[in-house]
């Protein structure tokens, strides 16, 4: 059984390549019941994908285009959205024309069915998953988890550390990581992100006092200023007037303290720039968790989050 990738992940493969090349190549692919992968041309007035097949076109009929159009449960914008990208499929027949060319018909939801009865239905929560950003929204990262279905990080589980909206961390088309955190009544999956991104000493660890850093300023409080470190790791700064989230900023490492889980920094300068999130640093980027703890063991104050059939975050 071919492993089961967000659409996209075939297009450039040897063996879609060589697939899509001959007539011949379709009807063994449709013979060994394999998904392929292709550009989408067109979303015609009926909502059918018409699809690039090298040698021939393929249709996608509105009632294949994705689980549940048919009944009603996936908008039509499933489908429209597609034009112009990669779409996963498998092939359902070969029809010649009245003017005598071949059409390949096609079906995304039959390729979306395999990818939930053999890889989706067997995710336990705490695996780690590869993923694909597919539309970012205030509330969170929609990602692809495999042949176009739709899973959401939630922004406030992106990362430790808090931001404003989830493309200051990416952007659509970028290829992540993700943990399973949680099952729906409708087996829809809910992830996390944070848990990879190292705990709270792994992330110290990289920094020690007397060094002036780089640092995103993510807050403004009365009592000070939060400034971001990596993505798991914020310290505090006295409070400036003159600093505002979302600026850069050099900061003093004042000290690191792991038995209250704090950095105490002093901004030495902040400023308007325009860099691209860097991508995601894993420390966790495969396999399984159980239970991944964020605070030091000398912290009386637990952050954790157990992965069960809940998906539950404990602090303490």
């Amino acid at each position: 059984m071919a492993e089961i990738k967000p659409e996209g992940w075939l297009l450039d493969t040897a063996e879609n390549r060589e697939a899509l090349r001959t007539p011949g190549g379709l009807l063994r692919a449709k013979e060994e019941d394999r998904i392929l992968e292709a550009r989408a041309l067109v979303c015609d007035s009926e909502h059918n994908l018409i699809v690039d097949l090298d040698c021939m076109k393929g249709i996608i009929p509105r009632q294949e285009g994705a689980l549940g159009l048919e009944e009603g449960t996936t908008r039509d914008i499933a489908v429209i959205s597609r034009v112009n990208k990669a779409v996963c499929f498998k092939i359902l027949d070969i029809k010649r024309q009245p003017d005598g060319r071949q059409q390949a018909v096609l079906s995304r939801r039959a390729a979306q069915q395999q990818a939930q009865a053999d890889y989706i239905s067997r995710l336990t929560p705490g695996d780690v998953i590869d993923v694909r950003v597919t539309h970012l929204e205030p509330f969170g990262a929609f990602v692809d988890i495999g042949c176009g279905i739709p899973s959401l990080i939630p922004i406030d589980l992106i990362s430790i550390s808090r931001i404003s909206h989830p493309r200051d961390r990416f952007h659509v088309g970028q290829d992540i990581k993700a943990v399973v955190k949680s099952f729906e009544e409708n087996r829809r999956v809910c992830l996390s992100h944070k848990e990879l991104l190292g705990t709270w000493e792994e992330n110290a660890a990289r920094f020690s006092p007397g060094e002036t850093v780089a640092g995103i300023v993510r807050s403004q409080e009365n009592y000070g200023v939060f400034v971001e470190l990596s993505p798991n790791l914020a310290g505090l700064a006295e409070p400036r007037e003159d600093v505002h989230a979302g600026q850069s900023a050099s900061v003093f490492i004042k000290n690191l303290i792991p038995e209250k889980m704090k950095v105490k920094l002093i901004i030495v300068d902040a400023f308007d720039a325009a860099y691209k999130p860097e991508p995601p640093d894993y420390f966790i980027s495969s396999g399984h968790i159980d239970r991944w703890q964020y605070s030091p063991s000398v912290c009386t104050r637990v952050i954790e989050t157990v992965f069960n059939d809940s998906g539950s975050d404990a602090q303490a």
